[in-house]
């Protein structure tokens, strides 16, 4: 046991983990945080919190999920390394563990050029395996610089992982390396082509990689026919099924046709082995999260007191 989070004694019992996310508001008022809480409490184990998704300004990922914590939902906060060098990671992630955060997940984090200050100078001083070894110093009492620290953090470390992107045998490569920094559990990129991640996590049991690590496979429920061609077309490293375009296209409901082909996937993915959880990214659409769980067959989710000890171990 690293942190006790909620979500890191869910995967070390051995339970199918189901994580969900939530944009932080483009400004500053919290009650935004405390409504979205209420689609996510008693339905997930853990809700990311994004930061600066997609290079646009919002309200910082270390207090929304401060602000998640009193919503009563558990935050994995996002930490990229796109907008803060190395002394102001650790600044945040020791700050943010203090006001009680227990998950963080490093990423690299959007392009600048997506968002809305493209003139913006992106920082990257660290990457994000570089981070997750951070993360890792910390829990271990030291700075990244070496030196030490009387109270070191308690950090259930995350990292991300696209099993769509080209070249292959490089997204398995960087799968150990976030492993061997670190990285307690990864988050995978949405699943809109099973054959192809299959493909995937097959090679990351062929390494072992799925004994040393807690893979949580993305799914997303769309609403329209567009937001699928949009992601096939003009997000790099996506890769969409054409039978889910197709049944799209031509359902009565798209959105009803969404959210059967989530929960579709979930249900796959629950029996795939190496696949220990779920991450369910419902982009401005939060309210849906609990239908979906539901209808998976993923209620009620387990929960753990603080003192609750864990029964197994990874």
């Amino acid at each position: 046991m690293v942190s006790g989070s909620n979500l890191e004694r869910v995967l070390r019992n051995g339970q199918f983990a189901v994580c969900g996310e939530m944009g932080p508001p483009q400004g500053a008022d919290k009650s935004v945080i405390l409504r979205k809480c209420s689609y996510f409490k008693g339905v997930v184990d853990a809700v990311n919190l994004t930061d600066n998704q997609t290079a646009i300004v919002r309200m910082s990922s270390a207090m929304s999920s401060v602000f998640a914590i009193e919503g009563g939902v558990e935050p994995i906060m996002q930490m990229t390394c796109r907008d803060r060098n190395r002394l102001a990671q650790q600044s945040d992630i020791l700050g943010a563990c203090a006001a009680g955060v227990k998950n963080i997940l490093c990423l690299s984090g959007d392009y600048i050029n997506f968002g809305n200050h493209p003139d913006a100078k992106a920082v990257f001083d660290l990457d994000s395996v570089q981070l997750i070894k951070t993360c890792s110093g910390l829990n271990d009492g030291k700075f990244l610089c070496g030196d030490e620290m009387k109270t070191p953090p308690k950090i259930f470390i995350g990292g991300a992982a696209n099993p769509f992107a080209e070249p292959f045998e490089m997204r398995i490569i960087r799968l150990g390396k976030k492993i061997r920094a670190g990285a307690h559990f990864i988050q995978t990129q949405p699943v809109f082509d099973l054959p192809r991640f299959e493909r995937w996590i097959k090679a990351v049991r062929d390494e072992g990689y799925d004994r040393d690590v807690f893979i949580l496979a993305g799914v997303m429920p769309v609403k329209s026919v567009k937001a699928l061609e949009y992601m096939a077309s003009d997000v790099p490293g996506m890769s969409i099924a054409p039978e889910y375009i197709e049944r799209m296209k031509s359902a009565s409901d798209p959105k009803e046709e969404g959210v059967a082909i989530c929960v579709e996937t979930i249900k796959r993915l629950r029996k795939t082995p190496g696949v220990s959880g779920v991450h369910i990214m419902p982009v401005m659409w939060e309210s849906i999260t609990a239908r979906i769980v539901e209808e998976a067959g993923l209620l009620p989710r387990p929960k753990y007191s603080p003192l609750e000890e864990s029964v197994t171990a990874r």
